[in-house]
């Protein structure tokens, strides 16, 4: 069900896409650069107007679908459940902890001033 979702999910963004981007452009973000009047209003809607609503809706739609889908399938546990969990580890095996690094592997190596940084050409 999830997969079958997933793909006409897939399909509205990329069909969305084309639609959006097969549309006159109309000039100008933000009112600037219009050719008309501006106070003309709203325009009358065209089919590809309505198609993009259209597909758009459907687009939220389907994520909201995806949305409820993925909760159904967390089984109810969150990431800090399953943040105290052991890593890796089987009930056979324990899991080990990594060993943190010592202090002196996390500073940047000392610089000798009495040393030369390079060798000198005589």
């Amino acid at each position: 069900m999830e997969n079958v979702v997933l793909i006409i999910h897939l399909l509205l963004a990329l069909s969305l896409i084309g639609i959006v981007l097969m549309q006159r452009s109309e000039g100008g973000g933000l009112g600037m650069g219009s050719s008309g009047p501006s106070t003309a209003g709203r325009s009358a809607a065209t089919a590809m107007s309505k198609m993009t609503w259209i597909l758009a809706a459907a687009f939220i739609c389907t994520s909201i679908i995806l949305t409820i889908l993925a909760a159904e399938n967390s089984a109810g546990t969150s990431v800090i459940d399953r943040a105290g969990a052991p890593i890796g580890g089987t009930d056979d095996s324990p899991a080990t902890t990594p060993a943190l690094p010592s202090a002196d592997d996390l500073l940047p190596p000392s610089t000798d001033d009495t040393a030369p940084l390079a060798p000198t050409a005589d």
